[in-house]
Order: structure tokens, then sequence, then C-alpha cells
């Protein structure tokens, strides 16, 4: 197919790795993981219209979507999230009433977008390290091999090649540095309903507040996150 724009930095440059990481399978399936993981919560924090049977039928359905019928579902109602819902729906139809209970759509897809970076970020993290690695054997192979050094570009003081090297690694060790410092404080949004304020969810529980901030850690735990942000609007 010719009559579509298509980045580069994708079909040139992109591994099938970090390809698959923003691929549409990854993001629809991450989205079904949450909405498993929200049933799955809300059922063992004693929402009794939600049975393991209901979260089993969601599992076994988290990664074949039903692409065409939510492609036509959101000719009709203008909504990517709802679209998806509806689809999982056909797909689990046990479970299809409580998909997303109490949710609002970044949920989904602000959680999911922060599963995707994270993912992205390891990836990205084990590259640098290979990299590393390289050019450490190569430094030290050619630690004593002299070369030309430059200052305001113009020739200057002998270095060696190794010297040179270890330039180029001190600056991808920075960036792991940078990496995992992001990834030390990546958070979840979790939960809480339309604006933030959990209304949704203290009225599905009835007011009781600790049963809701355990849902929402449950749901960060599934994901691999240590904990959720004290406070949240819609958005991550």
């Amino acid at each position: 197919m010719h009559d579509r724009y298509e980045s580069p930095l994708s079909s040139r440059y992109a591994s099938d790795e970090m390809q698959y990481i923003f691929s549409p399978d990854k993001k629809f399936s991450t989205w079904r993981r949450l909405w498993v993981a929200l049933a799955r919560a809300e059922m063992k924090q004693g929402l009794t219209n939600i049975t393991p049977e209901m979260v089993a039928e969601l599992e076994a359905h988290v990664d074949d979507i039903n692409y065409e019928v939510a492609i036509e579902r959101e000719k009709l109602v203008r909504h990517d999230v709802m679209s998806h819902v509806y689809a999982y729906g056909q797909a689990a139809p046990s479970a299809a009433g409580v998909i997303h209970l109490g949710a609002t759509s970044c949920y989904v897809t602000d959680n999911a977008d922060m599963v995707i970076y994270r993912d992205a970020m390891q990836y990205i993290r084990g590259e640098l390290i290979k990299v590393i690695a390289n050019l450490a054997g190569f430094a030290d192979r050619y630690k004593a091999l002299p070369t030309l050094g430059y200052t305001h570009y113009q020739p200057a003081q002998l270095v060696t090649v190794g010297k040179r090297a270890t330039l180029w690694m001190q600056d991808l060790v920075s960036d792991v540095s940078e990496i995992d410092y992001v990834l030390s404080t990546l958070k979840s949004l979790g939960c809480r309903g339309t604006t933030g304020t959990e209304a949704s969810f203290m009225d599905l529980f009835e007011g009781d507040e600790a049963r809701i901030d355990q849902m929402n850690r449950m749901i960060a735990a599934d994901f691999g996150f240590d904990g959720c942000f004290d406070v949240c609007g819609q958005t991550y």
C-alpha cells in the first residue's frame, strides 16, 4: 500500500520490538488487561454482580481483539473507548455489563500509555546496556592507540581512541541514569472516575473508601506499579 503516510521512524529505523510496543495490538490488549484488572479488583472488594466466571471470560479474550466490530461501532458512537468496550462485550458476553464499571475513558487510555512508555523505556535501557558493553570492549582494546584531539575545531594534543570512546560511553551511561530515574518514579493513574473524585466508586462501594483504595492498589500492582498518584483529575 503506497497511498497512506508512512513514517521512516518506523519503516526504516524502528526495531520489531519497538514497533510492537507501539502497535494497535499492544495498545488494545493493554486496554483489555486493564478492564480485567478492574473487574477482578472490584469482585475481590465485594461487588457481587461480578463473578469469577465473568473475569475468566474476560481473561480468555484479552488478545483476540475483534477490530472489525470496534471499527463498525465507532462509526455509530464516535468514541474509541466505548467502541472497544462494546467489542469486548461481544467477545465476552457474560461480562459485557461489567466491563469498564465505574471507570472513565482515561482509565484505559492513560494507564495504557504509561504501560507502553514504561515498556519502551525498559527496552531502550536494555539496548543501551548492550551498546555500553560493546563500547567498553572497544575502549579497552584501543586504550593505547593515539589519535589527534581537537579543541575549537583545531588540531590539539594527542588523545587515544579508547579515551574518546569513553566519552561516548559516558553520554550513554547518563541516558541510562535518566531512564532509571523516570522508571523509578512512574506511578499508575489508578481508577478514580470521571474527574478524579471517585464518586462513581463511592456509589458502587457504598462509601467505603478503604475498599476503593485497596482496589486502586490492586490494579497498580497488576501492572507493576508501586502505587498511584495521591490526587488526580481525569487524566494522567
